[in-house]
């Protein structure tokens, strides 16, 4: 799969490099089960905060113990291939925490994204982005679409 990193390490020499070019690091996370229109809106945003766009891909197992047994509906190979091939982001790299706190504390990212739903001071991984001069950055969601609410609907048609 195209720019799916497998290692932590793999993906910290990348970024250095990037970083060593003046290349601005983005980084954010999910779950990204049932791709749909508010995630291609949210990374798309994400993407216009910098030149490199790293999604941190939260695994079956962390997803199933974030989202519930039931979860994720797509396996942890289709989410990365499908995000890999997004134009906005540039490369995907799977997590098996709960948060992706190591994953950030590997990279240091530029600038760190999530959703303006989250306070900027209870992202994960936020502390360690601006104490290494980044910053962190709320982004509004314009579509109100979520993968629970597809479940939802799912559900209730049958």
């Amino acid at each position: 799969m195209k720019n799916v990193l497998t290692t932590r390490e793999e993906l910290k020499n990348i970024v250095q490099s990037l970083k060593d070019d003046g290349k601005t690091i983005v980084f954010t996370n999910g779950c990204f089960d049932i791709l749909h229109a508010g995630h291609v809106d949210y990374l798309a945003k994400a993407k216009e905060k910098g030149d490199i766009l790293v999604v941190g891909l939260n695994s079956d197992a962390s997803t199933s113990r974030i989202k519930g047994k039931l979860r994720p509906i797509i396996n942890e190979k289709e989410r990365a291939f499908i995000l890999s091939n997004l134009r906005s982001v540039d490369y995907v790299t799977l997590f098996d925490e709960d948060t992706p706190l190591e994953l950030i504390s590997t990279i240091i990212p530029d600038i760190l994204v999530k959703g303006s739903d989250w306070e900027i001071e209870n992202i994960v991984g936020g502390d360690i982005v601006i104490r290494n001069g980044g910053s962190v950055e709320p982004i509004d969601f314009v579509v109100t679409q979520s993968t629970s609410k597809i479940v939802e609907k799912i559900k209730e048609s049958y």
